[in-house]
């Protein structure tokens, strides 16, 4: 029996996208965060808070609390709930579910909120707890978090297709020139190359560059019907199309693909578009390597040929394709989970209006990519969505 069509997200609306200012550490927990975002939204939409019917949540630093206790907290009453564990991916999954719940009734104003706190027991926290298998497999080595697991990847990635860390300074260097323009961004000066090739090791292959800077902060959206936006003049996004996968490719060794190229061709499908019409795009970008697997896997270029395709474009907002055009997490900062929001609110801004000076001229279509949920030798959870301007 084939797989059955899948239905289209006409008639929804993605509007208001909101940032909480990121900060490097902070002695409040995730619910402050979560909070000033829900204020955020109310404040900037005009939708009283008992109007908000739907809520879905990502964060790394609740615990022990669920998205359940950030109602009574907050002092919402949704009749639709979800709370979205899948950290880099959850932007992209949040949307899905409350896209869903919108068409289908079950939800008229849906907020979608990430947000984490960033302190030192926190981190440590959520390194330890972060996944059972990746700390069985490494932790009896001395080794532990993110930055050495995804050493591996790098270094795997670049014996396998001749990558060099120049062609992933080029990501970096580019991103930082992005968020220039972001005044939410945490960095504020410019990235030269050869700053970035003398940066002090940290995992080799990698360098303090190929590292995003852990912080404190929220991202969120409202997701309703496109006729309730246009009743409340706000302006929005639509969405074309969107796809997710989980634990895509298991037998690869170790990654050198994400689940998007499973889906890919599903998602351009929906949109009614191929790779060349999109103007932007948003890569979730832990580490430079991912990004590079992103162009690859969404069909931008051929696998193994991400290093060249790297070489051959500017990535600035202002340039040929544009990538993370707020300067990303490596530097705007990642707030925990809602680094997996990021890439969201910076593709409604592009869209609505809302980018100032690192506006990409005439965008009509963003692709969000989202992906998370490291264990030792791979991420399990990969999504991506099409936006595009309000007709």
């Amino acid at each position: 029996m084939g797989r059955r069509q899948r239905s289209n997200y006409d008639g929804v609306a993605v509007a208001v996208p909101v940032t909480v200012p990121y900060q490097r550490y902070s002695t409040e927990g995730a619910h402050f965060f979560l909070g000033k975002a829900v204020r955020a939204l109310v404040e900037a939409s005009g939708i009283a808070k008992d109007d908000i019917d739907g809520l879905c949540l990502s964060s790394f630093s609740l615990a022990p609390d669920t998205a359940v206790g950030v109602t009574q907290h907050l002092g919402l009453s949704p009749r639709w709930l979800d709370h979205v564990p899948t950290g880099g991916a959850s932007g992209v999954m949040c949307l899905r579910r409350a896209a869903r719940a919108v068409q289908c009734g079950d939800a008229d104003v849906v907020a979608c909120v990430a947000a984490d706190t960033n302190h030192v027991d926190s981190f440590r926290q959520t390194l330890g707890a972060f996944s059972n298998f990746a700390r069985d497999a490494t932790y009896p080595y001395g080794s532990g978090g993110p930055n050495s697991i995804f050493a591996m990847i790098t270094a795997h990635y670049m014996r396998q297709f001749g990558a060099r860390r120049e062609d992933f300074g080029r990501i970096c260097v580019a991103q930082r020139q992005n968020a220039l323009g972001n005044p939410n961004a945490m960095f504020k000066k410019a990235l030269t190359l050869d700053e970035y090739m003398a940066a002090r090791p940290i995992s080799d292959p990698l360098h303090l560059f190929d590292c995003v800077m852990p912080c404190a902060g929220a991202e969120a959206f409202l997701v309703m019907t496109a006729e309730r936006a246009r009743d409340l003049g706000l302006p929005y996004a639509t969405v074309r199309g969107s796809i997710e996968r989980h634990n895509a490719f298991a037998d690869d060794p170790i990654m050198v693909r994400g689940g998007w190229a499973r889906d890919r061709d599903d998602l351009y499908a929906q949109a009614g578009v191929q790779p060349k019409d999109i103007d932007f795009i948003q890569t979730y970008d832990d580490y430079p390597v991912i990004v590079m697997m992103h162009f690859e896997d969404l069909g931008f270029c051929d696998k193994g040929e991400g290093p060249a395709f790297v070489q051959s474009h500017t990535l600035t907002h202002d340039g040929s394709f544009p990538n993370n055009t707020s300067g990303g997490q490596l530097s705007a900062g990642q707030a925990g989970a809602a680094g997996g929001f990021l890439g969201m609110t910076e593709t409604l801004r592009q869209l609505t209006g809302q980018a100032g000076p690192r506006t990409v001229p005439d965008a009509q279509l963003g692709l969000v990519a989202g992906f998370g949920m490291v264990t030792y030798d791979r991420c399990l959870c990969t999504g991506a969505v099409i936006l595009g301007r309000q007709e």
